[in-house]
């Protein structure tokens, strides 16, 4: 498929055989069957998408040089196919969509649970965001000090228009203020925003561009979980 380019000269090398091959995963999710597709998987899924991730290594620097577009193959941005089925109730071996995280550079930052950018993409459910998911217990804290310390900064967060998301407890955690004016978001567990896309969004010349954008209005969240986590942004 050629490849579809827009004015600033990014592609999207995403073409339906992506969309086709997970409905397809999705109504197959077996070994056998994945083995027997698997060139399809690897040119209509795996080299696509790690094509994505290196068009968008410059969109993300624009944001900030802290974070990763890393389109290797194996130990980069583009997560495995393969399901950690040793602890799930659910035994099918394979994920119906692929995804790609964007980290921070800082060892230290928490890999996948610490602050970064995220991409999502399956039939009607494809989205693009950013923030702080399953963050270790440290973290948490610190996250939940900077907006008790903070509360007009995570306050114009929230004004902003960002829709705010995660887990959360039911009460606010013990060493905190039940009174706070944040009180709400001290119980959070998880903090993200994301934008979803349609299908036609995900294949359109621009998706790049689009995820860019995403990525551009999570920024300010993940601007603030990297400064409450000591690391710079």
């Amino acid at each position: 498929m050629a490849a579809k380019m827009t004015p600033s000269g990014l592609e999207n090398p995403l073409g339906p055989g992506l969309f086709r091959f997970l409905k397809d995963l999705k109504a197959n999710n077996e070994r056998a069957w994945f083995l027997e597709n698997k060139a399809r998987y690897e040119a209509e899924a795996r080299e696509p998408m790690l094509r994505l991730i290196a068009a968008f290594s410059g969109p993300l620097a624009s944001l900030s040089r802290h974070f990763i577009a890393d389109p290797r193959p194996s130990g980069g941005s583009m997560f495995r196919i393969y399901r950690d089925t040793r602890f799930a109730k659910d035994k099918t071996p394979y994920k119906t969509h692929v995804a790609a995280h964007f980290p921070h550079r800082t060892a230290q930052a928490g890999g996948v649970h610490g602050p970064g950018f995220y991409l999502h993409l399956e039939p009607g459910g494809s989205f693009a965001g950013g923030g702080l998911w399953h963050p270790d217990p440290d973290a948490l804290f610190k996250v939940r000090k900077a907006i008790a310390a903070k509360p007009a900064a995570w306050k114009a967060l929230r004004k902003s228009g960002l829709e705010i998301e995660g887990d959360a407890l039911k009460r606010v955690p013990q060493g905190f203020d039940p009174d706070h004016p944040c009180a709400e978001d001290l119980k959070l567990k998880d903090f993200y925003t994301s934008t979803g896309f349609t299908n036609a969004q995900v294949l359109a010349p621009d998706f790049v561009e689009q995820v860019a954008a995403a990525c551009r209005q999570a920024a300010p969240l993940v601007a603030f979980l990297c400064k409450a986590l000591d690391l710079p942004w």
